[in-house]
Parts: C-alpha cells; sequence; structure tokens
C-alpha cells in the first residue's frame, strides 16, 4: 500500500509508523486492546463531505477499556474517548495537545504530522510536515508535542478514526482570553491551540493563519 501511495504522492514521501523517523512524533501502542472500540468506531457514520468528530462516544466510554486507559496509560486522569471520521484528503491546519492522544485506524489512513518547536513567531511552513502510514487496527500515541490534524483518506471509502483525550479535550471555550504571549494567538478551543493554512475551514472562521506554502495533499 505504501508503496502505491508514494507512487501517487511524489511530493512528500509517505512513511510507515513502524519506521525509526516516528519515534520524534509517537509510537506504536501495544498492551491495550482496542478491539470492541473498534467494532463501536465500524457503526459510526463516515459522512458524505467533511469530517465528523466526535470528542466523547457513550458507547465506546462505557467499555472496560476506557477504565483500563484512564488508570494505566493516563496514570488514573479523566479521559476521552471518541471518533474523527471522514473525507479529509489534505493538511488544512494543525493542533496540539497539553497531554498525549491516542490515535487508533478503524481503517487505513494517514496521519501529516510535524513538531510544535518548528513554530516560529506563528509560522510553520508545510514542507517540514512528514506523512506517515497507520494501517487499519494500529493504535499509535502521539506526543503532547506532535503537530497533527484529522487524519487523510486513502480510499475513496473515507477513514474512521478513534481518538483518545484528556477529559474536555476540543469542548468550545466560554471566551478566548486576550493574548498574553505568542502562543496564546493559536488558542482555538479546550486544550486545543492550531495553526491554520489560509485555505482551511478553521482559517475561515478566524483561526489563526500561519501554515506558508502548499496546503499539502494526499492522493491515492
Amino acid at each position: 500500500m505504501i508503496s502505491l501511495l508514494q507512487e501517487k504522492n511524489p511530493h512528500i514521501t509517505i512513511h510507515s509508523v513502524t519506521e525509526p523517523c516516528f519515534a520524534a512524533y509517537g509510537k506504536v501502542l501495544t498492551g491495550f486492546d482496542f478491539t470492541d472500540c473498534l467494532k463501536v468506531l465500524a457503526r459510526r457514520e463516515i459522512p458524505a463531505e467533511g469530517n465528523i468528530y466526535a470528542a466523547s462516544d457513550d458507547e465506546m466510554m462505557a467499555l472496560p477499556l476506557a477504565k483500563t486507559l484512564s488508570s494505566h496509560f493516563y496514570a488514573d486522569m479523566p479521559i476521552q474517548i471518541g471518533y474523527c471520521n471522514g473525507n479529509s484528503s489534505k493538511l488544512n491546519a494543525l493542533e496540539y495537545h497539553k497531554g498525549t492522544e491516542i490515535d487508533v485506524a478503524g481503517n487505513d489512513l494517514i496521519l501529516l504530522l510535524d513538531d510544535v518547536r518548528k513554530i516560529s513567531r506563528g509560522t510553520l511552513p508545510s514542507d517540514t510536515v512528514e506523512a506517515f502510514f497507520l494501517p487499519a487496527g494500529t493504535a499509535v500515541e502521539l506526543y503532547s508535542t506532535t503537530l497533527h490534524f484529522a487524519p487523510c483518506k486513502v480510499s475513496d471509502a473515507g477513514f474512521r478514526s478513534v481518538i483518545v483525550l484528556p477529559a474536555g479535550t476540543n469542548a468550545p471555550l466560554d471566551e478566548i482570553p486576550a493574548p498574553l504571549c505568542e502562543e496564546d494567538e493559536l488558542l482555538w478551543m479546550r486544550n486545543k491551540w492550531l495553526i491554520a493554512h489560509e485555505e482551511s475551514i478553521p482559517a475561515s472562521k478566524g483561526a489563526h493563519v500561519g501554515i506558508t506554502g502548499p496546503n499539502i495533499e494526499i492522493f491515492y
């Protein structure tokens, strides 16, 4: 699959999450069984257009896995298990959280990633972004320094992905406070800092535009 995707995308190298270069962004997770969670995910729709994000899914949260992840992976911190399904094929924006994220692929997809420490004066060139193929059923941890956004599809079927985060992440802010430092320009939602490309929907809604260069697109 990676070799076929690479042929279609000569503008960016398609890596695997099993390659050593992924260690800068996260790691493949073993030791947790996401089987039941993926069964729930398979019943969640993929919209005809765009993406749908549910921060917390009641059925996923009722699974024993939720308690296990909270007590073990997040050291007894409250968490949320939800999903992001859709049809994205472009970079559009990058976000980060102050807390690690778990992504589990319901079907094959690509993650576009970068490092928050590369943002300089509110800007980030898109040519530093790296692409990683995440095969169906694989779970990865994304570190809190890892810039990421919605996955990119690799087929007409779109993508499905389970998203685990500290509880409350991505909820609306009551208000965005007046900036006290440079990072505050990126504050977008609760525990969510975002830098957008000018062509993106977040940019049209007022998000900080700071990604320069082409809006990377994944072809399949």
